[in-house]
């Protein structure tokens, strides 16, 4: 269901279980990329929120949120703070695809303490962002975002996925979609990124073109004691093109977790 919370004198939407919370689960923050909202982790907390306390927030600007969304990743991960603390949620394992796991990493870093664990999907420490496409957002918004979908499909899963993947990205108003990946852009934690100590779930689709699978691998090489799925015959969409195997491989390391 869905809950709004007012924050900062904006009220932020996210989806939480039925149910309400137990004390007795592990919580999951669910974190959206560009131009998306809670509804990327559709197949992930309908299926889940019988295991877990579920999350899954719009950031400002974004689904039922309201704000104009940031440009930079670290604003982001005080949005993300602040709702968690407004739901009472205690050492959470962050979930975040793409801008969301930027946000999942910068977050460790700055925050980890409040964390138990997090799981970047299709992220790095750097998220370049060619200049085409930023003018493109901003210049002729609909073709772009329909190049960015196609890019973020493997190419056996497009007949498929691209329909609803080119909605998903296109949710947000382009003001709003530009802001999120000048974020990835401007992003850069090379060096803090050995600092994060928390359990580290990097997941990554063997043939994701828009976070390609070295970017998890140096991840994995960085951060202590971090795991690295790839999960086959997936693209940058890998929580949607493979669900069985995602939602397998975060459980289990979530169930792992002290």
């Amino acid at each position: 269901m869905i809950t709004f919370q007012e924050i900062d004198g904006l009220k932020i939407a996210c989806w939480v279980n039925d149910e309400g919370f137990s004390k007795n689960r592990k919580s999951l923050v669910f974190v959206h990329g560009s131009g998306c909202d809670h509804t990327l982790w559709k197949n992930q907390y309908e299926r889940l929120q019988g295991n877990y306390n579920i999350v899954a927030l719009d950031l400002p600007g974004h689904g039922q949120s309201e704000g104009k969304g940031e440009e930079e990743v670290g604003l982001y991960v005080e949005w993300v703070k602040k709702i968690a603390e407004g739901l009472g949620l205690q050492r959470p394992v962050l979930v975040g695809h793409s801008l969301g796991a930027a946000i999942s990493l910068t977050f460790a870093v700055t925050y980890g303490a409040m964390l138990s664990g997090i799981v970047p999907v299709g992220g790095g420490v750097r998220m370049p962002v060619n200049a085409l496409i930023l003018d493109g957002i901003r210049n002729e918004p609909a073709s772009t975002l329909a190049l960015i979908a196609k890019l973020s499909v493997t190419k056996k899963n497009r007949e498929k996925f691209l329909p609803s993947v080119t909605e998903a990205v296109s949710k947000a108003g382009p003001n709003v979609v530009y802001g999120d990946f000048l974020s990835c852009d401007r992003l850069d934690i090379t060096e803090e990124i050995t600092g994060i100590d928390v359990p580290t779930l990097l997941i990554c689709g063997d043939d994701d073109k828009m976070t390609p699978p070295p970017f998890s691998e140096f991840m994995k090489d960085h951060i202590a004691g971090a795991e690295l799925a790839l999960i086959e015959d997936s693209g940058h969409f890998v929580m949607w093109e493979n669900v069985e195997s995602f939602n397998g491989m975060l459980k289990n390391f979530v169930d792992s977790l002290a």
